[in-house]
Parts: C-alpha cells; sequence; structure tokens
C-alpha cells in the first residue's frame, strides 16, 4: 500500500525515467493514470470500440518499449496523446471499419431523451468531417489540449490546428443546423 502512495504523489516524467531505469512498477502507474483518457482518445478517434482497445493496446505498448526516447519537450500526456493516435491511424489504415453511429456510446437509461438525441447529432456530425479536422476537434474541444499540446500531438503547425479546428467548427455548425446530422456533407 505505501508503494501505491509513493507511486501516486510522483509526477508522470518522474515514473517514466523510473521506468526507463527499471522500476518494475513506474509504468503501471502511468497507464494507470491515462489508460481511460486515452481509450476516449482512440474510441473518437478509429470510432470503433475494438479498433479502439487494439490502438490503446498497441499505444501503451509502445510508450513502454521506447520510454528512453522521451525527451521531456512536452508533458508525457502529450507524448501518450501522439502515441495512441498514430496507434489509431495505423489500424485504421489496415482495416476501415463501418460501424454505427449507435454502436459508439450505449444510451443511459438516466438521460434524458434529447440530451441522447443532441449527443448522436454532434457524434454523427463528428464522423463526417475530414480526418484531420475530427482530430484536431477531439483533442481540443473534447480533451481539453491547448492547440500547442494538439500540434505536437498530430505533428503539424499551430497554424494547421487553428484551422483545422476553425473548419471543422464551421461545418458541424451547418451540419447540425442546416441538415441536420443526416443532411448533405458539409461544403
Amino acid at each position: 500500500m505505501a508503494a501505491v502512495q509513493e507511486m501516486s504523489d510522483v509526477d508522470d516524467a518522474t515514473l517514466l525515467r523510473r521506468h526507463a531505469a527499471g522500476d518494475l512498477d513506474a509504468f503501471g502507474e502511468i497507464f494507470r493514470r491515462h489508460r481511460d483518457r486515452m481509450w476516449a482518445l482512440a474510441l473518437r478517434t478509429t470510432r470503433d470500440p475494438e479498433l479502439a482497445s487494439d490502438a490503446v493496446q498497441d499505444a501503451f505498448l509502445n510508450a513502454f518499449r521506447r520510454a528512453d526516447s522521451f525527451r521531456g519537450d512536452s508533458q508525457v500526456t502529450t507524448w501518450l496523446h501522439r502515441i495512441t493516435v498514430n496507434a489509431c491511424l495505423d489500424r485504421l489504415r489496415r482495416v476501415r471499419p463501418t460501424s454505427d453511429i449507435t454502436d459508439l456510446d450505449p444510451m443511459d437509461p438516466h438521460d434524458r431523451h434529447h440530451s441522447v438525441d443532441v449527443r448522436l447529432d454532434v457524434q454523427a456530425a463528428l464522423a463526417r468531417l475530414p480526418e484531420g479536422q475530427r482530430l484536431a476537434l477531439t483533442l481540443v474541444d473534447m480533451h481539453g489540449l491547448s492547440i500547442a499540446e494538439a500540434a505536437r500531438v498530430l505533428d503539424v503547425a499551430e497554424g494547421t490546428v487553428k484551422s483545422r479546428c476553425s473548419r471543422g467548427r464551421e461545418a458541424m455548425a451547418r451540419i447540425l443546423t442546416v441538415g441536420g446530422a443526416a443532411g448533405e456533407d458539409p461544403p
């Protein structure tokens, strides 16, 4: 129990350095802290629970194996986001999923009907965006990354992230207000 308490007080970068130095428990703590966030990112990126699961597994295996390559130029979470996005894109390149939007997020019986409809419409609109816009919006608007962090994760310029977010938001607004989520594709 003391080891768990000790690990919870240590920052991510120190845990990663400990792992690279041979600490057998350090990476487990990193995984415990970030698995849910990486799962959410993978699910929004792939739009398929099975692909997301495989991508998260790939991402954490890659991070485990390459922990010594972390330079500390960014936060560990930004580094993990980048690895997870890459793992998702690799999986998507191998297999293009054709999942139904209702498979993504099971309805909570306690949700109000209207909020479920809105959430499904937003998910459907997001799914219709080009991949770059969808990834930028997912990282910035849904995961709360800064423009700079999202740019590092996506390996593009900050202006590119701003542009993709702006265009994505405009397209989603058109989709959601004009034709609904099932309307015509955005221009």
